[in-house]
């Protein structure tokens, strides 16, 4: 696959899981540099377009896993919000917020669980 693919591949993979917009909007007055926007699409999204033995769903749950282990909440909430795209149910996320407490600790765990609530009670309300 030449660049120009791996970058359209990457691409469509983040839109059909997160969205077009990439699952964030720059605030107002800071807007993301489209080069920053490319590489970032493909660094993180080439993985997801690599295709082989992991679905969608599993690397969802990966990411979700790893993002809680890192305490990177934001990313979390948006790939949380995305997963349900993945195939992911609510209740795997709430089987995986035992494996994040008990491998990344209580702290993890707990800030898993209110970004979940909080993710939850959004989709709820809209």
């Amino acid at each position: 696959m030449d660049d120009n693919d791996w970058q359209r591949a990457a691409r469509a993979v983040r839109a059909e899981v997160i969205g077009d917009d990439g699952g964030r909007t720059a605030p107002p007055g800071d807007p993301v540099p489209r080069e920053y926007q490319d590489y970032l699409t493909a660094m993180a999204w080439g993985v997801w377009a690599r295709g082989g033995p992991l679905s969608n769903r599993d690397r969802s749950l990966l990411v979700l896993a790893m993002t809680a282990a890192n305490g990177r909440m934001d990313e979390f909430r948006i790939h949380l919000r995305a997963s349900v795209n993945a195939g992911v149910t609510d209740d795997e996320v709430n089987e995986l917020l035992y494996q994040i407490t008990a491998y990344c600790g209580a702290p993890a765990g707990t800030a898993a669980r209110s970004a979940i609530r909080e993710v939850r009670a959004a989709r709820e309300g809209a």
